[in-house]
């Protein structure tokens, strides 16, 4: 892997990303935010985390469902966007390696639309489990949303082009190393620089995710393949799990 697709969150994740997709399902948001709130069975007005929150379309459900919301994110061009749309949520920039909060801060942390798995080591993410168990207070409920990695072995388009925003978007795709790695390539109208982004994600199966949480101290619980509750199979869109901190 290439130092640049190692680090592709810090330069994909600013204004070319916000401009290429301005448009992300809003009403997906709600749901995934419902479904939080039946897993959780949390009091209102707890306070939950946004695990890299990026633009901000799950913090107003949040609120909007009897919760208080914390939005951390690495990039300051999503979180700008975030406080544009809604300047009622508390937003933080941090890394979510080391999460500037007070130990069992929060009844519950949310980590939605595959947010997890962008590091080049393992141990990396395992960090971040830990910080998430530190910052949960007892009994305080994680839910993960990640892909499918079974359906994205099966499914993958190895390239496809488009227009988008009045761009000309290339998108090569491949599975290497455990991981399935995303280059774009982007070209403004009437201009012949072709800017390069990447994407990299790490491919964890269910049992791997399982094995995260419990390592870090986090009990696995149920299993979901939507936003709507449906149970997870190899088919499912996404791979949705929820944990509880639990003491050792």
């Amino acid at each position: 892997m290439s130092g640049t697709e190692r680090d592709w969150f810090r330069d994909w994740f600013g204004a070319e990303y916000l401009e290429l997709y301005p448009h992300r399902d809003e009403a997906e948001a709600v749901r995934a935010v419902d479904l939080f709130r039946d897993v959780s069975d949390l009091e209102p007005g707890s306070l939950v985390l946004d695990l890299a929150s990026g633009a901000g379309r799950h913090l107003a459900p949040f609120r909007e469902g009897g919760f208080e919301p914390v939005g951390l994110d690495l990039s300051w061009p999503l979180l700008s966007r975030a406080r544009s749309l809604d300047g009622e949520t508390s937003l933080v920039q941090a890394d979510m390696r080391e999460l500037p909060f007070r130990d069992a801060a929060f009844a519950g942390v949310g980590s939605f639309f595959t947010s997890f798995g962008y590091f080049s080591d393992e141990s990396d993410d395992a960090r971040v489990m830990a910080e998430v168990r530190r910052v949960l207070r007892p009994g305080g409920t994680f839910m993960l949303d990640f892909l499918n990695a079974h359906r994205v072995r099966a499914d993958l388009v190895a390239e496809d082009e488009r227009h988008i925003s009045g761009r000309h978007v290339r998108q090569q795709r491949r599975i290497e190393q455990g991981r399935v790695i995303k280059r774009i390539e982007i070209t403004s109208a009437g201009c012949d620089e072709v800017r390069v982004f990447h994407e990299s994600v790490r491919l964890y199966d269910p049992s791997e995710l399982e094995s995260r949480l419990e390592q870090a101290g986090l009990q696995p619980g149920r299993h979901f393949g939507d936003y709507d509750g449906e149970a997870f199979d190899a088919s499912s869109p996404r791979l949705i799990i929820v944990g509880r901190r639990v003491e050792r």
